[in-house]
């Protein structure tokens, strides 16, 4: 991918520790946000960093997942986050219900308040500053489904005011707000589906599209007033006939609108020949073609599962993969294992910015897939 340095001058650099130049638009964003910002890789010396220091280059930068799935969190999740180099990530909560999702909450509220230490909790842009500063892990509460929201538009502010900060308008399945991505019908936003867009806009909490129909997924975009996201997703033109896919119509529109798409790390959802033909490579294959069709400034990261990977919570065959071949339909293609092994351990994104420095990705920009645009987003959404 040709990449030009023009974009040096303006990239989102986190360089509190490299020498001290400010440059770029990350620096803007620290000064709207917080005035005492510090230092940050200068232009000069990115332009001179060899590739083998981009090791180096990941420990300094802004690394946010787009989704990790906290069931079970343990002592094995703290050990694998200090492998990470995660400045946060948005994690999955309980929805079945809204005295559930609350319970959840105050879970998570414990953990964090007991390992102050380690986790910060996420309510705006600036807590992932905050946190990549002082060596922790702001973490960013949500929901992939609107369930908990149950029949009233006013538990959003009850949950806006716990903390939720991202909901994802349907599953699969449809529920009171549209259809979800392998519901026989594609029917698009109900009339109560549109009302809560129009309050998650107000309160400043993030539209996640990932998992919706087609119709709900363009009704998402069109009447949503900010940028919506596809949480966790990936390209239809590279994986076709998915129903999580999405298309290019659909990732350009969403980008159109200042959105985001943090490409998902599970390894079935990337290819149908897992193992053979789909590999890491493939992975960012989905990011070269998303950021073609969105733009730099509107591609992530996600993973889609246990921060210390699949394999290493114990996934097998009989608990893991055979239980999915009831729970999804069989459009889902749900394979085993489900994991490409570069991305089923802490260091995932790691490795993926040896390949993006590989195929010729500037810093600034492998920077910006990393973390910064996530972080640009949640600046222009979250309130």
């Amino acid at each position: 991918m040709e990449q030009t340095r023009r974009n040096l001058v303006k990239l989102l650099s986190l360089g509190a520790f490299f020498p001290k130049q400010t440059v770029g638009a990350f620096n803007s964003i620290l000064e709207s946000l917080s005035p005492d910002s510090g230092q940050f890789l200068s232009t000069e010396t990115i332009m001179n960093l060899p590739n083998d220091k981009i090791e180096a280059l990941y420990k300094k930068a802004m690394v946010i997942d787009g989704l990790i799935i906290p069931k079970g969190w343990n002592e094995d999740s703290f050990k694998a986050l200090a492998k990470t180099g995660y400045s946060g990530f948005s994690t999955s909560l309980l929805s079945g219900s809204l005295k559930l999702a609350l319970k959840n909450i105050a879970e998570w509220d414990a953990r964090i308040k007991n390992n102050s230490d380690v986790l910060i909790k996420a309510t705006t842009a600036n807590d992932f500053i905050r946190a990549k500063k002082e060596n922790k892990t702001a973490v960013l509460y949500g929901f992939q489904n609107a369930t908990m929201m149950e029949k009233s538009i006013k538990n959003l502010d009850t949950l806006y005011d716990a903390g939720t900060r991202w909901i994802q308008l349907t599953y699969n399945q449809r529920n009171l707000l549209g259809d979800g991505s392998t519901e026989r019908t594609d029917c698009g936003l109900s009339d109560f589906g549109i009302e809560a867009v129009e309050r998650m806009n107000e309160l400043g909490i993030m539209i996640d599209l990932s998992h919706c129909g087609r119709e709900t997924t363009n009704d998402g975009i069109k009447f949503s007033k900010s940028g919506a996201c596809f949480n966790h997703t990936m390209c239809e033109t590279l994986y076709k006939n998915h129903p999580r896919a999405k298309t290019d119509q659909q990732i350009k529109a969403m980008a159109d609108k200042g959105g985001i798409m943090g490409v998902i790390c599970l390894g079935y959802m990337i290819g149908p020949e897992l193992g053979t033909k789909t590999t890491i490579e493939t992975y960012v294959d989905h990011i070269d073609h998303a950021v073609k069709i969105a733009g730099i400034d509107h591609v992530g990261v996600a993973a889609d599962f246990a921060i210390q990977g699949l394999q290493a919570t114990g996934a097998t065959k009989e608990n893991w993969y055979v239980p999915r071949l009831t729970r999804f339909k069989p459009s889902y293609k749900v394979q085993w294992p489900p994991w490409i092994p570069e991305l089923d351990k802490p260091d995932r994104y790691l490795q993926v910015a040896k390949i993006l420095d590989k195929r010729g990705y500037s810093t600034g920009d492998i920077e910006k897939i990393l973390g910064l645009n996530w972080l640009r987003y949640f600046k222009e959404t979250l309130k």
